[in-house]
């Protein structure tokens, strides 16, 4: 049971927690039995207010849902307290102490977390450099000073591992004023920290460990997956449920346990970002996706995973093909891998990853989740079955045939990884805010950044604001954006000048 108190509604008759309910889910449905109508918003009316067309492509049902607002989802201090017991039922199902959900994405959740951990004043993280573009947002809204930790390049993948907590501990003895760790487990390939071993470290110095797992909401609900990271240590984990669970995009929950995280400054500070005004369908899918993992999880997921194990395997026997497993997990690489998150190494085609995901949605109407030089990456999920893989596994036979035909892929510059290490000259924030001006890319070494550039997927920035501009990662941008890689945060799409400090 939950160390955390529970709302009396959500209890049984013997005191014990009931995961059979979804408060939410049950509001929703009486909404509709008990014929009530607001004359509050969402305007729409249930759907009354939409023209033909738009309710076509939508469907009616999604604007008969978006109702509840009117009965006071629109703040988290609700008269009904039906949020505060679908969020108190997921806090028991994972064993957290708490647990709030947010509409706005893991985006949110994790500048929550930042914020409450470290804001205000001068406020410092630590926080691995391999961090997810939402991080950054986060170091330009709050100010916060990043103290950054060096994740474990590969130099024959050229790919990033998480940290050791040898790094991390190297870290903290260098910035033991920093206000606690942010670290991203599993990372966009699948691969995962040594979370419990980095939260001894974090706890012994007294500072807590915040995990941005929204590839890992699936993880508490099967034992063959990786660490969960609240069995491991950790303080604070923001999952994303429509990643690797059964939610809406935006759908995102944020667990807290421990007493070195301030639980009522991350509620403040999580309303202070969050909508007033939230998608009830989002909280709902949240709500019901608890349920059903409490219920069936462990047999869905078990499913899952044997199917990924024998798609892994015939996507290895196709001529051309890797499926990378063992060379991700080593001593000085990861603690650990998500097989659910299928890495397949294209380079003996000859051709690069962005050419075969490209090549993928147009003749076979498949996208991948991730893309990059010489790798695609499909994940697989609870709704997966033989159908879809082998759907996925014959569009990868005709890829490798096809390959044959494409032209040479764009040669990509790849820096050294003390090249990638940019000089971090001011404050995100100061940068971003600055003066600025936009300069021709080959005049831009030796400037300070103004903007983060980001290939997309997964999201991981090459350029931070407040960072100086060096040859190789210009070199290795150019080269990318001529390649196929794609940059959706630069100001200028066509990548010919960038933003810098004046």
């Amino acid at each position: 049971m939950s160390r955390y108190r529970c709302a009396s509604s959500i209890r049984s008759y013997d005191g014990v927690v009931d995961q059979s309910r979804a408060p939410l889910l049950e509001a929703l449905d009486a909404y509709r039995r008990n014929n009530r109508y607001g004359f509050t918003p969402p305007g729409h009316r249930q759907g009354a207010g939409v023209d033909d067309r738009t309710r076509r492509v939508i469907g009616a049902d999604a604007f008969a849902a978006d109702l509840l607002a009117s009965g006071g989802l629109d703040d988290r201090r609700m008269r009904g307290g039906y949020l505060s017991d679908a969020e108190n039922l997921m806090a028991q199902a994972v064993d957290a102490e708490m647990a709030f959900f947010s509409t706005c994405g893991s985006s949110l959740s994790v500048k929550a977390a930042m914020l409450a951990v470290a804001g205000g004043g001068n406020g410092e993280l630590l926080i691995t450099r391999d961090a997810h573009k939402s991080i950054v947002a986060g170091l330009i809204f709050s100010g916060l000073r990043p103290r950054w930790v060096r994740p474990r390049w590969d130099e024959n993948l050229h790919l990033t591992h998480p940290p050791s907590p040898a790094e991390v501990r190297k870290a903290w003895e260098t910035d033991p004023q920093a206000s606690g760790l942010l670290i991203v487990s599993p990372t966009p390939y699948g691969t995962c920290a040594d979370i419990r071993a980095i939260a001894d470290v974090c706890h012994e110095f007294g500072k807590p460990l915040i995990v941005d797992e929204a590839w890992g909401a699936h993880l508490p609900f099967h034992d063959e997956l990786p660490t969960w990271a609240m069995d491991a240590g950790a303080d604070v984990c923001v999952v994303s449920v429509h990643k690797m669970g059964a939610g809406f995009e935006q759908g995102s929950v944020c667990h807290v346990q421990g007493d070195l995280v301030d639980r009522s400054r991350l509620s403040q500070c999580a309303d202070l970002l969050m909508t007033t005004s939230p998608n009830v369908l989002i909280y709902s899918a949240l709500d019901g996706w608890r349920r059903h993992m409490v219920e069936s999880g462990r047999e869905l997921l078990g499913a899952a995973l044997d199917l990924a194990r024998s798609l892994r395997r015939s996507i290895d026997e196709l001529p051309g093909f890797t499926v990378m497993h063992d060379e991700l997990l080593h001593e000085e690489a990861s603690h650990d891998l998500d097989e659910l998150q299928v890495l397949i190494d294209v380079s003996d085609l000859g051709v690069s990853g962005y050419q075969c995901a490209d090549w993928l949605r147009e003749h076979r109407q498949i996208d991948v989740g991730l893309s990059d030089h010489r790798r695609v990456l499909a994940t697989i999920s609870q709704a997966d079955d033989e159908k879809t893989a082998h759907r996925l596994l014959d569009a990868l036979t005709d890829l490798g045939s096809a390959a044959a035909s494409f032209d040479p892929p764009g040669l990509i510059v790849q820096p050294s990884p003390l090249e990638l290490q940019l000089e971090n000259a001011m404050l995100p924030r100061d940068a971003f805010f600055g003066d600025t001006e936009s300069v021709p890319l080959d005049e831009a070494p030796g400037r300070v950044a103004a903007e983060q550039i980001t290939p997309y997927p997964p999201g991981i920035p090459v350029v931070v604001p407040g960072e100086v501009l060096n040859e190789a990662v210009v070199e290795y941008l150019r080269t990318g954006k001529n390649a196929g890689m794609n940059l959706p945060d630069a100001a200028d799409d066509a990548l010919d000048t960038i933003k810098v400090v004046r």
